[in-house]
C-alpha cells in the first residue's frame, strides 16, 4: 500500500514547462519538479543559465531546455510547437517567466511599461492559450492538469515600491487572470492557480533592493517569518498545487511571504 504521502503529494512521471525556470525563483521550482520525479522542460533567452543548471542537476535529470523569447509572440508559437513535438501532454504549466524595472513616475515610459506587460501578463496568457490541447490531454475530472501563475506580493501591496507601477499592475493583472481562467477552465479538467511570492533571493528581487535604498533592510524587519523566502517553500507550494492534494484548489491566489501582508 502507498505511503499517505504518495497517495496525496507525488508527482512521479509528470510532465511540467517551467517559463525562466533556470534562474532564480524559476529555478528553485525547476529543481523542486525535477527531484519529485517530473520530466521537465524549461524555457529561457539565456542558453548559459540553462547549462549551469543542467551541470548541477546531472546528465541523468530529465531535463529540456527550450531557448526562446517568450515576450515576442513568435516564441511563444515556438514553444508550443516544439513541445507539441516532444511530448502528447503537459500535467503543469508554471508561467513564471518576468521582468522588472522602476522608475519615478515622470520617467516610465511607454517602451518600459509596454516590456514589462508583454512578458509578465500577455505572454501567460497566449502561452495558456497555445498549450491548451496538451493541457486539455493530461487533466481528467480526478487528476486536473495545472496551471500555476507566479504573481506577487507586489501586485496584493498598495505602494508602488519605488516606482515599480508596471510590475505592480502586471502581477495585479496576473491575480485576476488567475481568477478568470480558473472559472472556464475546471469544466475542462485544469486548475488555475497562483503564487504570490514576497521576497525570495533572486535576481529580481535584488532589482527591488537596487532600486530602493536600505529596502532589502526596512523589508526583512516587517517580515514576521523573520527571514526571506526560501526555495523549500515555493517548491512546497508548487507540489502541493500540481499534486493530489491540491486536485480541488482552483481559483487561489496565495501570499507565500512569511506573514508580511497578512500578519504585520
Amino acid at each position: 500500500m502507498p505511503s499517505i504521502y504518495e497517495e496525496l503529494f507525488s508527482l512521479t512521471g509528470k510532465t511540467a514547462l517551467v517559463t525562466g525556470g533556470a534562474k532564480g525563483i524559476g529555478a528553485m521550482i525547476t529543481r523542486t519538479l525535477i527531484r519529485a520525479g517530473c520530466t521537465v522542460f524549461m524555457t529561457g533567452r539565456s542558453q548559459a543559465a540553462a547549462e549551469d543548471l543542467a551541470a548541477e542537476l546531472g546528465s541523468d535529470a530529465p531535463l529540456i531546455f527550450l531557448q526562446h523569447d517568450l515576450s515576442q509572440p513568435q516564441g511563444i508559437q515556438a514553444v508550443s510547437a516544439e513541445l507539441s513535438k516532444l511530448c502528447p501532454r503537459l500535467d503543469i504549466l508554471i508561467n513564471n517567466a518576468g521582468t522588472f524595472n522602476a522608475a519615478p513616475l515622470g520617467d516610465t515610459s511607454n517602451d518600459s511599461w509596454d516590456q514589462v506587460m508583454g512578458l509578465n501578463l500577455r505572454a501567460p496568457f497566449m502561452l495558456v492559450q497555445a498549450l491548451l490541447p496538451l493541457l486539455e490531454a493530461a487533466g481528467s475530472d480526478a487528476e486536473p492538469a495545472r496551471i500555476i501563475n507566479l504573481g506577487s506580493i507586489g501586485g496584493l501591496m498598495p505602494q508602488s515600491n519605488g516606482g515599480a507601477y508596471a510590475y505592480g499592475c502586471s502581477k495585479a493583472a496576473i491575480h485576476q487572470l488567475t481568477r478568470m481562467l480558473a472559472s472556464d477552465m475546471r469544466s475542462r479538467n485544469i486548475n488555475v492557480n497562483a503564487i504570490a511570492p514576497g521576497y525570495f533571493p533572486s535576481d529580481m528581487t535584488s532589482g527591488f533592493f537596487d532600486a530602493v535604498p536600505n529596502l532589502r533592510e526596512s523589508m526583512l524587519a516587517q517580515i514576521p517569518a523573520g527571514r526571506f523566502g526560501s526555495a523549500e517553500d515555493v517548491g512546497g507550494m508548487v507540489i502541493f498545487l500540481a499534486s493530489r492534494a491540491g486536485a480541488y484548489l482552483t481559483g487561489s491566489v496565495t501570499a507565500l511571504d512569511g506573514g508580511l501582508l497578512s500578519a504585520p
